[in-house]
């Protein structure tokens, strides 16, 4: 897999990438990561990317000409499955579209700043639209990592153990898995549940479906009261 990140603050991106899982899977060759700095595709003494938008009001815009330059220069040499731009008017992120996304070879995220970019760049280039929540950053790059990270663990090879990623919560539809625990079973008075020191499997299996029914049906309804 190829991620391209284009980005107008592109040192916020640095530093989570070559870090824990993502940076294993580069050293893997597993994935590739690029950051592109959207001011090296600006012209100018100042190299000026972003703009005051023609309907008036507070905050800038980044400008069209450096996005066009650079998507179409990395679309010169490979086509993208996705062209992702990070928007909290998309798609609310989830797992089922992390597993999607994951299968693909390519992949292009847009990480907006400010006001967000002007919107010729997303009816050009853009696929997909995705927000990771109800509410505003001050740039992309944060839910672009959010879905580099997302997707990267989910690659073949990536993980040390190949099941880990496939018993996480949410991977099977809406279910949040039982409570993890581990040594030492007390700890400042606080026991280990006793079913998970039995080496009763059947029981343990038992109470594991039943904790994750309770904490599923508490996740469910707190979700349910935020939309």
């Amino acid at each position: 897999m190829r991620v391209d990140i284009i980005s107008a603050v592109p040192e916020l991106l640095d530093s989570p990438l070559q870090a824990s899982i993502i940076k294993r899977a580069q050293n893997k060759g597993l994935v590739e990561i690029y950051v592109h700095d959207l001011r090296q595709y600006a012209h100018g003494n100042y190299r000026q990317i972003d703009d005051k938008p023609f309907s008036g009001g507070p905050g800038m815009l980044l400008k069209p000409e450096p996005f066009f330059e650079c998507i179409e220069e990395l679309k010169e040499q490979r086509n993208y499955d996705y062209v992702i731009y990070c928007s909290p008017k998309g798609e609310i992120y989830n797992q089922s579209l992390a597993n999607k996304i994951s299968l693909a070879q390519n992949i292009l995220i847009l990480a907006g700043h400010y006001k967000g970019i002007d919107d010729r760049v997303r009816e050009k280039f853009v696929t997909d639209e995705i927000s990771i929540g109800n509410f505003i950053l001050s740039g992309g790059e944060l839910p672009a990592l959010i879905i580099v990270d997302s997707i990267v663990r989910l690659i073949p090879g990536v993980l040390g153990d190949s099941e880990s990623a496939l018993n996480d919560s949410l991977m099977d539809g809406d279910i949040i898995e039982a409570p993890y625990y581990t040594r030492p079973a007390e700890y400042k008075g606080m026991k280990v549940p006793e079913v998970l020191l039995s080496g009763n499997d059947a029981e343990i299996k038992k109470w594991k479906e039943e904790q994750s029914k309770i904490l599923t049906e508490k996740w469910k309804k707190i979700n349910r009261s935020e939309l």
